[in-house]
Parts: structure tokens; C-alpha cells; sequence
């Protein structure tokens, strides 16, 4: 096809990466060239400890070796349930370079959540922060988990054992309840044995998997994207071919307050500055907005990605507003759109426009970004990265330029397909090979692409995905519930939240028993914020709920009278 957005790509950005991405075997090799490269520079910062690329990829060969020792090898696959610490990268890495495939698990998950994903992907390991292990003890029944290596907050390079952020102190128990973990090993322990056994590199290629990384897709319960080590070196590349005109390499500090068990951190942040060879400001808690700023305050940055709720609880903090500006070049906002007002506010403030992206779980993430010589917010999802191919279709044909239809996706970042879910798989691939999106949208005759609605009911709250019929799921456990519909209304702090409709077989219910009954089967940012009762829901001629006529009639109530 005729790629027109190529006449508008920013100097120096390449129109393919592909002869880039052949010269890296895998993630591994990629990691490995780039701890050689850049061996003295810091790596990774968190909580004022710094970690060089060397001693990352000291620690990170432990971390195989001991996997290796365990009998994990090639495929199999290793959980990692960790927030944003230096044990994170440590064991990302390390997995990688034993040829195992990661499966990036949140460690804020509900027993329930976290037992179906470590069932579905196979996890035989998993990695956990000790504050969590509640969670995991109680989800680990029916999974085919054999071991599990425990680290605690602190333990890492000198931490004070017990060291705990105010992450760990608002959100997980102080006193961990007492546990048994099969066949259950400290970090620090593994790391040691691992120093003392040999690492031997398995042969990897583009093909193999470097990661499940989960998702609903477009619609659904969580699903396992096949992501090949070819997939994510690709987006990488593309991903560095993108920044790298307008940034120093090595001397680049980005930030990284979204968690990198998300793939838009992951590949963004981790993965890409470890390319550059720069250093990662690990942010544990973005929530603890003064603490959150306290360490800009202390490290000179230069880039930071983040969601549009990040970037307006930051310019809604005083002392944010005092902060030295004068090194930072990139700001990246993706996961959900960027509304005109925060990014108006942003660049006012710091100086530097928000770039707007636009990805997906199944695309490694990065499909379009806008370019970073742009001095205004333009609205925009951007142009398509090199070597990728974006069409606005409809039932099979390309639409028209400036039509509305489903934007779709070709390029080698392209997922292999959902793990165990081939009929998924085949309905997310059209006849021509087609990655359909689910998302509405139109590109414009310079290449510019807009995203105008979601095809199904996902929900997006703060950058994340939340999928209606997990809440409805969960909430029809309660006995006072008949019956329920999930929908997203429009919400100041999160750009989404979830609105529960609920038919009563109780009716006592209350609103306050939904939610708490809500909270204790999912994760915080699921839990409904609004509960509406109602005596019948709008139905199709079939008796399906309609959720998009859910969603007109609370837009209807929420507008001005008059």
C-alpha cells in the first residue's frame, strides 16, 4: 500500500528498521550487545540506589543460571509479579537470557485473576514480592506452578530488609499473614547460587516466544498474546528509530512511573532505553504524587511516558511546578487519550508538548506515534511507525481517506496470536492478514491517525483495559444480584470509570454492598464506581443487554439542561 505518512516523518526517522532488528538474535541478544556496549553507565534508579548495565547483567545471568539449575529452559514459562523495583529488570532479563518466556503478572491481581492467568499461561515459576504472596498462596491451587522465588522490598543491593514505599504501605497488608509456599527460595539465595553455576546461552531466533503478555484483546476474559522475540525487537527498533533524532543516548533519563509489568512501560521505557544504553528512574508508587516528585526533584530526567491521568495529577502538585524543566526533550502520553486541556497545561508549564501514541497489547505495543519536532498537541494518534502498515477498513476493503471505519494493522511487531485461544486468534485477523484493532478511527492525507470510537465495550481507566463482562461476572456472584451490565462513563481523574447497572434479587442492596462485594473479587481499578439500580436493562430482539444504549442514556443524564 501507499504509505503516505512517510513524507511527514520527522529528519533522521528511517522508513524500515527491518535490516536493524535482523542484526539482534533476540531480546537477549539485544540486552547482552547493550550491557557490553554501555557496561559502566547506570542502568536502573530506585529509591536512590543506582544499578549499572555490568551489574545488571551480573545479577541477570545469576537469575538464569539458577533457572537453568531448576531445569527451566527454552519456552517454559516464569511469572514475574513484582512492582517497579530493581529486582524487576533483574529477573525480566534474566528470564530472556535463560530462553524462558515471561509472563508479566500485576501484583495487585485478586487470587482470582491471578489463578487464571497462571493456569492459562502454564507458569511452572513465579517471582513475587513478599507482600503479595498472600495473594499467590491462595491462587496457586489448579496451576502448574513448581517454584516460587521471594523477594522482599528492601532485599536488593543493600536495601534495608523491611524497607517498604509508601506503595507497599497504602496498598498490601504491613503484616503479611503467615504462609507456605511450595518449594519457595529468597532472591538473594537464587542470585547467589546462580553466581556459583555456570550460564550456558540457549540459541534463540525471531521466532521463538519471548512473552505472554495478557489482555482481553478487544473483548473477553484475559488472553495471553504470543509475543515472539522478533515481535519485540522489531517494535523496539522502530520504537528507537522514533526517538533517537532527538535524544543523547546514553545521557537520556527517563522516567518510569507505569508499571513495566504493562506493555506500554515495558517496551517504551525498559526495553528501548536499555537500547540507548541510558538510565531508568524507577517510580514504585505514582500515586504518592509528593513522593513521585521528590525523586524528579532529585535526578535530572529528559523523558517520561505516561498516561493522561499521570500527567494531570502532576500538574495539579505545587511543587511539581517548581521543578527544573531544562532537561527534559520527550514526553509521551499513550494508554488513553490525552485530553486537549491537560496537554495545553503541560507544554505551558514544562515547555515540552505531549507526544501522542497509540498501541496495543497484540502490536508489541507501539503502532503510531506523533513526531517529537511537533510543538503542538494536534489531537492525534500519530503516524505509523517504520515497517508498519495502518489501513482504515470496513468489512474487508480500505476505506477512503478521511472515512471512518476500523483501524487495522500489519508489521513485524505484530502478535503470533493468542496463546491457547486459536478461535480468538482467527476473529482478530482478517482474510488479508489484518490486525482489527477494534478501535474507529480515520487518517487524514498526510497520514495522521485519529482515533474517534472503541468498536466493543472495553473500558479504559487510567490506560487500562477493563473488560465488562469480568465486572458483570464477578458482581453476579453476589446472591442479592439478578443481573448486571458493565459500561465506561467519562471520569475527571481516570478518562473512564465503571458504572455497574444491577436488576436486584435483594432489595435491600445497597450501592456500598456492590462495590465491597466488587473489591474483594477485583483488581481497584475494575471496581465499580457507580451502581445504578433498575428494575430491566434495554435489550436486542434476542434479549442481549445493549451496553452502547447503557452508555447514550448516561451521556443523555450526564449532559448541561437547556
Amino acid at each position: 500500500m501507499d504509505r503516505i505518512w512517510l513524507a511527514h516523518y520527522p529528519k533522521g526517522v528511517p522508513a524500515d528498521i527491518v535490516d536493524q532488528a535482523a542484526t539482534y538474535d533476540s531480546l537477549a541478544d539485544l540486552f547482552e550487545q547493550s550491557c557490553r556496549a554501555h557496561a559502566n553507565n547506570v542502568a536502573y534508579i530506585s529509591m536512590g540506589v543506582s544499578l549499572t548495565y555490568a551489574g545488571l547483567r551480573e545479577r541477570a545471568h545469576a537469575f538464569a543460571a539458577w533457572l537453568q539449575t531448576q531445569g527451566v529452559g527454552k519456552g517454559d514459562r516464569v511469572a514475574v509479579m513484582l512492582p517497579n523495583l530493581l529486582q524487576y529488570p533483574v529477573c525480566l532479563f534474566g528470564t530472556l537470557a535463560a530462553g524462558a518466556v515471561v509472563v508479566n503478572t500485576n501484583p495487585l491481581y485478586t487470587a482470582r485473576e491471578l489463578n487464571h492467568q497462571l493456569a492459562d499461561s502454564g507458569a511452572t515459576t513465579v517471582v513475587v514480592a513478599e507482600n503479595f504472596a498472600h495473594t499467590l498462596q491462595e491462587a496457586m491451587p489448579g496451576t502448574a506452578v513448581q517454584r516460587v522465588v521471594v523477594t522482599s522490598i528492601g532485599e536488593l543491593l543493600g536495601f534495608p530488609r523491611g524497607l517498604l514505599t509508601d506503595f507497599v504501605v497504602r496498598r498490601v497488608r504491613r503484616k503479611v499473614p503467615a504462609w507456605r509456599l511450595p518449594n519457595a527460595h529468597r532472591l538473594r539465595d537464587v542470585l547467589k547460587a546462580g553466581a556459583r553455576s555456570r550460564f550456558q546461552p540457549p540459541a534463540l531466533t525471531h521466532q521463538d516466544l519471548a512473552a505472554l503478555q495478557y489482555t482481553g484483546g478487544t473483548t473477553g476474559v484475559a488472553k495471553g498474546a504470543m509475543l515472539t522475540h522478533g515481535n519485540m525487537v522489531s517494535n523496539v527498533c522502530q520504537a528507537h528509530a522514533w526517538v533517537q533524532p532527538f535524544c543523547q543516548g546514553e545521557q537520556e533519563c527517563i522516567v518510569t512511573a507505569l508499571p513495566l509489568y504493562h506493555i506500554f512501560a515495558l517496551t517504551a521505557n525498559c526495553l528501548t532505553f536499555t537500547m540507548l544504553g541510558a538510565r531508568n528512574l524507577l517510580i514504585a508508587d505514582p500515586r504518592d504524587i509528593p513522593g513521585f516528585v521528590k525523586s524528579l526533584g532529585r535526578v535530572p530526567f529528559t523523558a517520561l511516558t505516561g498516561v493522561n491521568t499521570l500527567f494531570n495529577a502532576l500538574l495539579n502538585n505545587a511543587e511539581f511546578a517548581r521543578l527544573d524543566f531544562s532537561h527534559l526533550r520527550i514526553a509521551l502520553g499513550g494508554g488513553a487519550a490525552v485530553q486537549d486541556a491537560v496537554a495545553r497545561h503541560w507544554l505551558e508549564l514544562t515547555g515540552v508538548p505531549i507526544a501522542q501514541a497509540y498501541g496495543l497489547t497484540e502490536t508489541s505495543p507501539a503502532v503510531t506515534i506523533n513526531p517529537l519536532d511537533h510543538v503542538a498537541f494536534n489531537g492525534s494518534i500519530g503516524l505509523p511507525v517504520p515497517s508498519t502498515d495502518v489501513a482504515i477498513r470496513d468489512q474487508g476493503r480500505t476505506l477512503p481517506l478521511g472515512e471512518s471505519g476500523e483501524i487495522c494493522v500489519k508489521g513485524p511487531q505484530v502478535m503470533k496470536g493468542y496463546w491457547n485461544h486459536p478461535d480468538e486468534t482467527a476473529k482478530t485477523f482478517d482474510a488479508d492478514g489484518w490486525l482489527l484493532t477494534g478501535d474507529i478511527g480515520t487518517m487524514n492525507e498526510q497520514g495522521y491517525v485519529f482515533i474517534r470510537d472503541r468498536k466493543k465495550d472495553m473500558i479504559l481507566v487510567s490506560g487500562f483495559n477493563v473488560y465488562p463482562n469480568e465486572v458483570e461476572a464477578a458482581a453476579l456472584e453476589h446472591p442479592g444480584i439478578r443481573e448486571a451490565a458493565a459500561i465506561g462513563v467519562p471520569d475527571e481523574h481516570s478518562g473512564e470509570a465503571v458504572k455497574l447497572f444491577v436488576i436486584r434479587k435483594d432489595p435491600s442492596l445497597t450501592e456500598a454492598q456492590v462495590i465491597a462485594h466488587c473489591r474483594t473479587l477485583l483488581t481497584g481499578y475494575k471496581v465499580p464506581k457507580y451502581v445504578e439500580f433498575r428494575e430491566d436493562l434495554p435489550r436486542s430482539n434476542i434479549g442481549k443487554v445493549l451496553r452502547r444504549k447503557l452508555k447514550d442514556e448516561a451521556g443523555h443524564m450526564a449532559a448541561p439542561a437547556g
